[in-house]
């Protein structure tokens, strides 16, 4: 009997469109800092970045900034974004009947966002009870996509090997990270007028359409085992 496949989603822009709220904090406090960003930058390059890696951009383009006035910024900007989260956040379109239709997979969550930010953006779409204590941050783990580690550590705490997940992002960042770690990887693309999706990975347009998806890989995978 084959083991289902484990399902690892990325959590912001792909369970929950958390995307626009985190864009403007970082307008306001990016831009105080002195590192002009305005929320559409977020989208069109920086998507599912590190914050870090966002500054280190911004640093190199415009100077550096104070590390003790930034980090004051960045506790700040956590905080509002924390409140806005837990009253003004909505679920992907679809993420909830996704959900519901995988009933039978296991499943985790693996984000480059900080576990309190996970929690809190589960709890206010009332997703958490499909991941229980399977969330997997990097700041938890030290390993932030594109790099595959995060991936890598998410499968084999799951107890499966990562050509044994399915990997679903929307970022490209997060993509190629779940490419590099072996997994087999769903780009939710919802931008696919402006964004490719890369070689090697399944794109879909809606997570209405991920059952379906699973289901194919699922028979491809007892096909091979009986054969």
């Amino acid at each position: 009997m084959v083991r289902p496949l484990c399902l690892l989603f990325d959590c912001d822009g792909t369970l929950v469109d958390s995307e626009p709220l985190l864009a403007e904090e970082m307008e306001h406090s990016l831009t105080e800092a002195g590192l002009p960003f305005r929320a559409s930058d977020y989208v069109g390059e920086f998507r599912g970045a590190r914050f870090r890696h966002i500054v280190a951009t911004l640093e190199a383009r415009y100077g550096r900034v104070d590390a003790d006035r930034l980090k004051m910024l960045e506790q700040r900007m956590r905080a509002n974004l924390d409140r806005r989260l837990a009253v003004d956040l909505e679920m992907i379109d679809g993420a909830a009947e996704a959900l519901a239709a995988l009933v039978g997979h296991p499943m985790g969550v693996v984000t480059n966002g900080p576990l309190r930010k996970v929690r809190t953006s589960l709890s206010a779409t009332a997703l958490e009870r499909a991941f229980g204590d399977n969330l997997f941050s990097a700041y938890e783990v030290g390993c932030w996509k594109p790099d595959p580690g995060l991936y890598q550590y998410a499968a084999n705490k799951m107890g499966y090997h990562p050509q044994d997940c399915v990997a679903i992002d929307d970022a490209l960042v997060g993509v190629k990270a779940a490419l590099d770690a072996g997994c087999v990887v769903v780009h939710l693309n919802r931008f696919p007028d402006v964004e490719p999706t890369p070689e090697g990975a399944i794109m879909i347009t809606s997570m209405l359409q991920l059952p379906t998806v699973v289901a194919r890989l699922t028979n491809t995978r007892q096909l091979l085992s009986s054969g």
